[in-house]
């Protein structure tokens, strides 16, 4: 089967055909339909994710199950399933805590490249080739553990329920799960991205009053009007900062939600909220970026500070009901997918992503 394999970073993906293996107890083995186009695979590409090499990259998809391991019987082949990059034990401290984002299985995989009996699925001519995030959707078959996955309605488009496995998930959980933001709230969200732009629908659904989206790309600003963003700011043009105080009557928005990654920009977010207000993290930094914030405004103005990985979601149930929310009309999955490329125009796709161009792209692996 064919797969996208970064060797090194600064390189493009190789679309090349690979060995896979047939899943072992625990286990299953998807046929992926569509793999969408995200920041954290392009900063595993750039070296500001560390990740084991060589790996099939992707990490947000969707597709149907072609064969089970043993001891699987909650799948069977046929199902339709999303892929979750953060595979959840519900045994350990954190599952058990309500926690399932920060699970003991879904960090040691994500970190180790492996499976969680410590071994790849892929191979190419007798070398190894790593998983990433536990899921490698860039591939015309992966292999994940049962609890990296979840069943779906098989009348949803596999696209649609493949951005719901990261961008959507985390955006909207971070406004959601993480922050709780309360009807008639103010929330400024910097980066209009895949995940920003789920970050302001977030919002909508919470019925915040005021969603004020940033980014330096009016293409961008312009999607984020289309997702429900009542107010924009070209950061480029004028001052974010004094522009966001002067849209909330000078004390600062309620919540900010920071989805770059930039030390920069999360402390320009920390100042856009109000004395009590909450800024959430969810953009990925580079493992050695850091953060300068004033020490003593932290307790003088008692500003709290959250970071949400996964948008804290608990999958098996987030997944479903986000999809429900799509087929109710109240959560836009069609408008989100910008461009749709087969997985030999792969490098393609993520230069678009790069230029700032579209608000999701998604490799497509079938037609399904």
């Amino acid at each position: 089967m064919k797969g996208a394999v970064l060797y090194a970073v600064g390189q493009p993906l190789q679309v090349e055909e690979l060995t896979v293996q047939n899943p072992r107890q625990g286990e299953v083995m998807v046929r992926v339909a569509a793999g969408g186009v995200c920041h954290s695979d392009l900063h595993v590409m750039n070296g500001d994710l560390t990740a084991p090499l060589p790996v099939v990259l992707g990490h947000e998809g969707a597709g149907v199950v072609e064969k089970v391991g043993e001891g699987v019987s909650e799948f069977k082949p046929g199902d339709h399933v999303v892929l979750l990059w953060r595979a959840s034990c519900g045994e350990c401290f954190f599952c058990l805590s309500g926690r399932p984002a920060l699970c003991d299985l879904g960090a040691g995989i994500r970190w180790s490249g492996h499976l969680a009996d410590g071994t790849s699925r892929f191979s190419r001519a007798g070398q190894e080739i790593r998983h990433f995030a536990g899921v490698s959707s860039f591939a015309e078959l992966t292999v994940l553990p049962r609890e990296g996955l979840v069943k779906i309605d098989p009348e949803i488009p596999l696209a649609q329920a493949a951005v719901v496995g990261c961008a959507v998930m985390t955006g909207v959980g971070a406004v959601i799960n993480t922050a709780k933001v309360e009807p008639g709230a103010s929330m400024v969200v910097i980066g209009c991205g895949g995940v920003g732009l789920n970050a302001i629908q977030g919002g909508s659904l919470a019925g915040a009053e005021k969603i004020i989206a940033v980014d330096i790309l009016d293409n961008k600003l312009a999607y984020a009007r289309q997702f429900g963003a009542t107010h924009t700011i070209n950061a480029s043009q004028v001052d974010p900062i004094e522009a966001i105080k002067e849209l909330t009557e000078g004390r600062g928005a309620d919540y900010a939600f920071e989805v770059i990654g930039n030390p920069k920009t999360i402390t320009q977010a920390y100042r856009m909220i109000r004395r009590g207000g909450t800024l959430v993290v969810v953009g990925v930094a580079p493992v050695t970026a850091e953060v300068s914030i004033n020490a003593s405004s932290i307790m003088l103005e008692e500003k709290m500070i959250r970071g949400s990985l996964y948008g804290s979601c608990r999958p098996k149930l987030d997944a479903p009901r986000l999809l429900n929310l799509y087929k109710a009309g109240k959560l836009k999955l069609d408008e989100l997918i910008s461009r749709e490329y087969p997985i030999a125009q792969i490098n393609e796709a993520f230069d678009a992503l790069r230029r700032g161009e579209v608000a999701r792209s998604v490799i497509r692996m079938t037609s399904s």
